[in-house]
C-alpha cells in the first residue's frame, strides 16, 4: 500500500505533520479522524521533482551527511540478516528528520508492493542519484546488499568530506578579498574627499598621483552604484549564458585552459569519477554502464564527453587507461594507474588508489594556493594603502618646499 503524507489538526489546534500508509487518501483520512486528527491535507508521498504536488517543499532532497547516516544504518542492519522492508522501517522510525522518514516510508510501501529495492528510490531520484541506485542494484543481484551499502556509505562520507574541504580552504580568502575590497571602497568614496579638501585653495597644480585619486574618488563617488549594478547585470546575464550548452561548453574548456584554474578543476573532476568507477566496479556493475555513471558525476562538460567517448572505445575493444589518455584531460598518474590495474587484474584497487591519490594533491593544491594568495593579498592592499597615503602628503610635501 502506497504511503501519504498528511497535515492535520489535534485536539489542541496543533500542527501534525506526519506519514502513513494506507490503499486511498481517503482511508488515511478516516484514519486519522479515529485518532482524533483532524485532516486538512494528505497526498501521496513522491518525487516532487517530477512535478508531483506534495507538503514537503518542491524538489527538496537531503544532505550527503543524512544520506550517508541512513545508508551507513541500512548496511547494519542488512548484515544481520534482516528483511529489506524491515530494515527501511526500521531506519525510518530511528530517524529524527521528516523529510527522511517520509522518503524511507514511501520507499518501503514500494518494496512491500513487489519492486525492487533499486526501483523503489528511482521515484526519488533527487534524493538517491543514478550512482546510488545503479550501485543498489548490482547489490541486489549479487546478493551483497550489505557490502554495497557499506561502500556506499563511506563514498558518500568522503565525497562530503572533500567538498567540506574545499569550501573551508576557500572561505577565509574569500572573507579577505571583501574585507580587502570593503576598506578600499571606503577609503575612496569616505576618506578621500575629506583630506583632498585641504588642497582646493592652495592654487598649486596637484601631482598626477594625486589628481589621479581625485579623479577616482569622484568616479566612485558619482557612478559606484550605477558600476555596482552594472556588474550584477552582467553577472546575472553571463550565468544565463551559461546555461546553454554551445556557451557552458566553451567556458568549461577556457577553466581547463586556464594555467592554476585548470589543474585544479582536472584533479578534482577526476577525483569524482575515479572514487565513482571504482565503488561501481568493485560492487560488480558492468564496466560500460560503471563508465556511463561515472561520466554523470563530472561537472566539466569537456571531460565528461571524453568519458563518453572513452566509453565507445572500450565497447569497441580499447582499453580504459588508453582511451582515457587520448583525451588529453586527465592527469597522467591516474591514466598510468588505471593502465596498470588493467595489465595486473586489479582494476578495482588501482581506480581506488587513483581517487585517493588525486584527493591528496587536490587538498594539496588548494592549500598552496591559498598559502599564496594571503600574502599576495595583504601586499596588493598594502600597495593601495601606500598609494592613497602617498597621493595626500605629496601635495604636503611640494607646499612645505614652497614655504620653505
Amino acid at each position: 500500500m502506497p504511503a501519504f503524507e498528511y497535515l492535520a489538526l489535534d485536539s489542541g489546534g496543533r500542527k501534525r505533520k506526519g506519514v502513513a500508509e494506507g490503499d486511498t487518501a481517503r482511508v488515511v483520512r478516516a484514519r486519522l479522524r479515529q485518532d482524533g486528527l483532524n485532516p486538512l491535507q494528505v497526498e501521496e508521498v513522491r518525487d516532487q521533482a517530477r512535478g508531483a504536488g506534495g507538503l514537503s517543499r518542491p524538489g527538496r532532497g537531503i544532505s550527503p551527511l543524512d544520506l550517508a547516516l541512513a545508508t551507513r544504518q541500512m548496511a547494519t542492519l542488512a548484515r544481520a540478516g534482516l528483511p529489506v522492508e524491515e530494515i527501511l522501517g526500521t531506519v525510518a522510525r530511528q530517524t529524527e528528520k521528516a523529510r527522511i522518514r517520509n522518503v524511507l516510508t514511501a520507499v518501503r510501501t514500494r518494496v512491500m508492493e513487489g519492486h525492487a529495492l533499486a526501483s523503489a528510490m528511482a521515484e526519488f531520484p533527487r534524493v538517491f542519484p543514478d550512482l546510488y541506485r545503479t550501485t543498489v542494484a548490482a547489490g541486489e543481484k549479487s546478493g551483497h546488499l550489505d557490502l554495497v551499502l557499506e561502500r556506499l556509505a563511506d563514498y558518500t562520507e568522503n565525497r562530503n568530506a572533500l567538498r567540506q574541504k574545499v569550501s573551508l580552504a576557500l572561505f577565509y580568502p574569500l572573507i579577505l578579498t571583501l574585507v580587502a575590497i570593503g576598506v578600499t571602497v571606503a577609503l575612496l568614496a569616505f576618506v578621500v574627499p575629506e583630506v583632498v579638501q585641504v588642497f582646493a585653495g592652495i592654487g598649486q597644480d596637484l601631482p598626477w598621483l594625486t589628481r589621479a585619486l581625485i579623479t577616482t574618488s569622484d568616479a566612485l563617488r558619482d557612478y559606484g552604484l550605477w558600476t555596482l549594478a552594472l556588474l550584477v547585470v552582467l553577472l546575472i546575464a553571463l550565468r544565463r549564458l551559461i546555461r546553454h550548452e554551445r556557451w557552458q561548453n566553451r567556458y568549461h574548456r577556457l577553466l581547463l585552459r586556464l594555467p592554476l584554474v585548470g589543474r585544479l578543476a582536472r584533479g578534482l573532476n577526476t577525483a569524482r569519477f575515479a572514487r565513482t568507477l571504482s565503488i561501481l566496479a568493485a560492487s560488480g556493475v558492468p564496466l560500460l554502464d560503471a563508465l556511463r555513471t561515472s561520466g554523470e558525476v563530472i561537472g566539466n562538460r569537456p571531460m565528461r564527453s571524453a568519458v563518453v567517448a572513452a566509453a565507445q572505445r572500450v565497447r569497441e575493444g580499447s582499453g580504459i587507461g588508453r582511451a582515457l589518455e587520448q583525451s588529453g584531460y586527465f592527469p597522467p598518474m591516474t591514466v598510468h594507474l588505471i593502465k596498470s590495474g588493467e595489465s595486473s587484474g586489479k582494476l578495482n584497487e588501482m581506480l581506488e588508489r587513483a581517487a585517493e591519490t588525486q584527493e591528496r594533491e587536490l587538498e594539496t593544491r588548494i592549500a598552496m594556493v591559498v598559502g599564496l594568495f594571503e600574502p599576495l593579498l595583504i601586499v596588493t592592499m598594502g600597495g593601495v594603502v601606500l598609494t592613497i597615503v602617498l597621493a595626500i602628503l605629496l601635495p604636503i610635501f611640494e607646499l612645505n618646499q614652497l614655504v620653505n
